[in-house]
């Protein structure tokens, strides 16, 4: 074997052995047998190997022998990076530790095992959660008139307040142990997804006592006597929970908190007790207004040493239970949201509860910080991804009848091309945001998952922004003009309720998805951070070493990952299916390496620099939520049977979300500070150029608009979801009933229009043009009856809403006379 090939057989092997990621042994081993392969062959002379032996072996030696290994390089390193890691509070420390890492911590680390991914069973409904959807929640939602909630009533009427407390849908994750329905994240989400398809103000009722809340806690934290008391309460509807979190210097950063509450000891019914002197001041509290008991978040103090430990004053924030009827507890006032749900201030000046009031006793005093982290998930990953997907099903089943019956230039609007770039929107996004609800509800009964839940909080409201502006451009005027028949203008005046609760999407977006995704998905850099902050040095040396030279492995095996696979055009990355997904698993894996050593690199140059760059990380976390979205597509469309109606929802959702990774991460190394560090990252990400994924063709687009107009079988699966009522009071099911009637006539209603226009058929009004076709057999008589019966119902599904200047004014007080429109047949067919 000539020299000039064992060099290229051993460059191979070593590239190999970085590409699979062997561990260091093997790695330096291989490369003295190269040394000694190249010495048997004559390429390298007894004084170059001399040489090669007194470079290479004390290398080896100090890397391989852990001892000597932490004593010679790791000491310092570890020295160095204790002093740089900044100090880090016991809020930050919580919020950190909080939660679990699920899918995402594989798609951040570079190398997804794709079988953990497709051995996911989806959460399937019981019988008992299905009766309850089936029943409980149908009857509910035909109790909702959304126009008179929203317009007349501005709240739910009383016997719907009494049917939710006494069907129990404020206690559907409260365990059957305590009375409760005890509901999978995955029945949650679909109970709150059906009302919201009825109305918005009743599904925000609901779910917030099922998220974030005094329920949540108590059932995770409480003691065994707060369980007792308070849970069946709760349960029974005697008691209507809020939470008191956010106030007028707190949004996003729940951790500013001012409230205070002081622990005091003072005399109670003649006895004497601890307890807590509360001030505070919170807005925007939901349910608040008619709230019995407040969980409140507060910052404690112990100025006195009175819970035993004199030299801690501040405790941190914590959560307890007050009722409302507390003296000094002002409640009750109302905010005026975009939607008309309960929601006001609490305020309360020198307020007193006793230390038990604390959730979870008082050894729980100052942990109230990782409780909320904790059980945000609900809110997050549950409640308000269920509001998005709902808005997703509403529209692509509303929009798609509307283009369809809606004829414009005597063809249907859903045909024109300008049209369909919106459609296949709607649909691409639904499909979308229907996989990831499922995935996400999953992985909510499975574990904590924070990442994914703050990643789905931004990104399913983002979705059901765009498909809520997407419908109105294709409604038109029809969505301009509010009244009963409107189904899509409350979705749009309350759209930022949405963007803006459970964390502010601006800053989930730049502090949240990656500041806490990069150190939690990482499988090295929390365990660095941890050894460093361990008191017993020894220890934390050790943990260190191996955890710093893992790190070391991990960005040069990522980094030949990504390139290797960008040069073979994703030909040798791994998909775990067959047939039309695997080209994109392929695509997937690629971007996955990339990503993980982009943010690698990012995060040594930049160290603490890159959470102040937050147009940089919010890039990479977008990265990381077009992964998981795009993957949770893959299993969606494989898990319900690769169906051809499906296949161009699902290419459009995951051709999206590669266009988006490939902007994101073209625009990341574009605007990083190093330009050659940044050039470097374009290479080994897109050794051939920048990212070339467009997104969806407008052949796939075309498709999915197509479809969106039609009953394939994902429209029937999100029918069999939403609520569809009957008569004047909703509109989403006068807009279907019109398109099914359509449906139901076609071709021959097109043919018979088209004969019309073209003069073939003639007569002075619809009757009269309807008895000539017939006469003249171009259409038959069973034909001429069922657009007889059509033309009224499509007339009705298009009309607006009028009203007397009366009832405008006093907000429906004065009963509005309806005057019924009749549709203009007198001239000619609809065209």
């Amino acid at each position: 074997m000539s020299n000039s090939i064992f060099a290229v057989f051993s460059a191979v092997v070593l590239i190999g052995l970085i590409y699979s990621g062997a561990n260091l042994l093997t790695f330096t081993a291989a490369i003295g047998a190269s040394a000694l392969g190249f010495y048997a062959l004559g390429g390298l002379g007894e004084l170059g190997l001399t040489i090669f032996a007194a470079v290479y072996l004390p290398i080896a030696i100090v890397l391989n022998v852990s001892g000597l290994r932490r004593g010679v390089l790791t000491a310092p390193i570890f020295k160095a990076f204790s002093k740089a890691l900044p100090a880090m509070s016991p809020t930050e420390k919580d919020a950190l530790e909080a939660g679990d890492t699920w899918w995402e911590a594989d798609l951040f680390g570079g190398k997804p095992d794709w079988a953990k991914l497709m051995n996911v069973k989806y959460t399937e409904l019981t019988a008992e959660e299905k009766s309850y959807l089936d029943n409980e929640t149908e009857e509910l939602c035909k109790m909702l008139d959304d126009w008179k909630i929203t317009f007349e009533l501005k709240d739910l009427p009383q016997e719907v307040w009494d049917f939710m407390g006494k069907k129990k849908f404020f206690a559907m994750l409260i365990s059957k142990e305590h009375g409760g329905l005890g509901f999978s994240p995955y029945a949650q989400s679909c109970v709150v997804a059906k009302i919201a398809t009825r109305s918005l103000t009743a599904s925000v009722t609901v779910m917030v006592p099922n998220s974030l809340g005094p329920g949540e806690l108590i059932m995770h934290y409480g003691t065994q006597e707060q369980k007792d008391y308070w849970l069946p309460r709760l349960v029974d509807g005697r008691e209507i929970p809020c939470f008191g979190l956010t106030g007028p210097e707190v949004g996003s950063d729940a951790s500013a908190i001012p409230d205070t509450g002081v622990v005091v000891k003072t005399t109670v019914n003649g006895k004497e007790e601890l307890g807590i002197m509360l001030n505070f001041s919170k807005r925007y509290i939901t349910l608040a207004p008619v709230a019995t008991v407040v969980g409140l978040a507060f910052k404690l103090k112990d100025p006195q040493g009175l819970l035993g430990d004199k030299n801690k004053v501040d405790y941190g924030i914590t959560c307890a239970m007050v009722p409302a009827d507390t003296p000094n507890v002002q409640i009750g006032r109302r905010h005026f949201p975009g939607a008309v749900f309960m929601n006001g201030p609490i305020i309360g000046n020198n307020v007193y509860i006793p230390l038990t009031s604390i959730i979870g006793g008082r050894e729980m005093a100052g942990k109230g910080w990782r409780m909320l982290v904790e059980c945000l998930s609900a809110g997050r990953g549950i409640s308000l991804p269920a509001l998005s997907a709902a808005s997703g099903w509403g529209m692509y089943l509303a929009t798609g009848a509307y283009a369809r019956i809606r004829r414009q230039f005597k063809m249907p609007i859903g045909r024109f091309e300008g049209v369909q770039e919106a459609t296949g929107k709607i649909g691409g996004l639904t499909y979308k945001l229907e996989a990831s609800r499922v995935l996400t509800a999953t992985a909510c009964a499975e574990c904590a998952p924070s990442v994914v839940t703050a990643m789905m909080k931004y990104h399913m409201t983002e979705m059901m922004r765009e498909i809520i502006l997407r419908s109105m451009d294709v409604h038109g005027g029809r969505t301009v003009i509010l009244g009963p028949r409107n189904y899509l203008g409350q979705a749009y005046q309350a759209m930022p309720v949405a963007i803006t609760v459970e964390g502010a999407n601006i800053m989930t977006r730049n502090l949240i998805v990656f500041g806490q995704g990069a150190i939690r998905c990482h499988p090295w850099v929390l365990k660095e951070m941890q050894a460093a902050q361990n008191p017993n040095k020894a220890e934390g040396l050790r943990d260190f070493d191996k955890a710093f030279f893992g790190h070391l492995g991990h960005i040069v095996n990522r980094a030949m990952r990504a390139l290797v696979l960008g040069l073979s055009g994703n030909r040798l990355a791994k998909s775990p299916v067959s047939g039309p997904m695997a080209g994109y698993a392929k695509a997937l894996e690629r971007r996955s390496a990339a990503l993980a050593f982009t943010a690698d690199v990012a995060m040594g140059v930049l160290g603490g620099e890159l959470k102040r760059r937050e147009r940089l990380s919010a890039r990479l976390g977008d990265v990381l939520s077009q992964l998981y979205m795009a993957t949770a597509v893959l299993k969606y469309f494989e898990t319900n049977g690769r169906l051809a109606d499906e296949l161009p929802h699902a290419q459009w959702a995951i051709e999206d979300s590669l266009a988006e990774i490939d902007k994101a991460l073209n625009e990341f190394n574009r605007n990083f500070p190093n330009k050659a560090v940044g050039k470097m990252l374009s290479f080994v990400a897109f050794p051939f150029g920048m990212g070339k994924s467009k997104g969806p063709s407008d052949k796939t687009n075309a498709e999915v608009a197509e479809l969106l107009m039609t009953r394939n079988v994902f429209a029937n699966r999100l029918l069999d979801k939403v609520f569809v009522g009957e008569g004047l009071s909703d509109p989403t099911g006068r807009i279907l009933e019109a398109a099914d009637k359509l449906l139901s006539i076609e071709p021959g209603y097109s043919n018979f229009l088209k004969a019309v226009s073209t003069g073939k058929v003639v007569g002075d009004g619809l009757e009269a043009q309807l008895k000539d076709a017939v006469a003249k057999n171009l259409i038959s008589s069973d034909l001429a009856q069922g657009i007889r019966e059509y033309e009224p119902i499509r007339f009705d599904a298009i009309l607006t809403d009028d009203f007397s200047k009366d009832y405008l004014r006093t907000n429906g007080q004065i009963p509005d006379e309806i005057v019924e429109a009749k549709p203009v047949t007198e001239y000619k067919a609809a065209a």
